[in-house]
């Protein structure tokens, strides 16, 4: 992936909060680069291509994606909630900033919830841990449509296509 090619597509707005949200974050940053590349690495690892579009694969690398983040913010802070919120925090901004179809950006927000709430129930956790448990949700992820109600899914991964 080419970073002046992704550049290009991002508004110069966004651009903008982008830098305003780092230069808050400084120290999270090279941690939250690292995190999406290996990110992008074990999803590839497991899914191929596939998580790139809108199945569970894609629901696999959004809950890993914010799980990733925040655990590898965690020893930047003092805190594990600020860990958590600047994952939130970065990933809302970059759904922002490519945006998707509506339903698209609700299961790609409720599916990075789902990660940050996995940190939350336990950070000790060894990673491969961590992937295989996401493994399994992804196998069991939920395919929801414009009338279903995400509140009743909460611990749930969930997807927009069958693939």
């Amino acid at each position: 992936m080419n970073p002046w090619s992704v550049l290009g597509r991002v508004s110069f707005k966004s651009l903008a909060r982008g830098l305003w949200l780092g230069l808050g974050h400084p120290l999270f940053l090279w941690p939250t680069i690292g995190a999406t590349r290996d990110c992008v690495r074990i999803s590839t690892h497991h899914f191929g291509r596939l998580h790139h579009k809108n199945g569970p694969a894609n629901a696999f690398r959004h809950a890993l994606w914010n799980y990733l983040i925040a655990e590898a913010c965690f020893p930047w802070t003092s805190k594990e909630e600020r860990a958590i919120v600047w994952a939130q925090k970065i990933t809302l901004w970059h759904e922002d900033s490519f945006p998707n179809k509506e339903l698209a950006r609700k299961m790609d927000l409720h599916n990075n919830a789902v990660g940050r709430d996995l940190l939350r129930q336990g950070r000790d956790r060894e990673r491969e841990v961590v992937i295989g448990l996401l493994l399994e949700m992804s196998g069991a992820s939920v395919l929801i449509d414009t009338g279903t109600d995400l509140s009743q899914l909460k611990n749930q991964l969930v997807h927009i296509i069958r693939t």
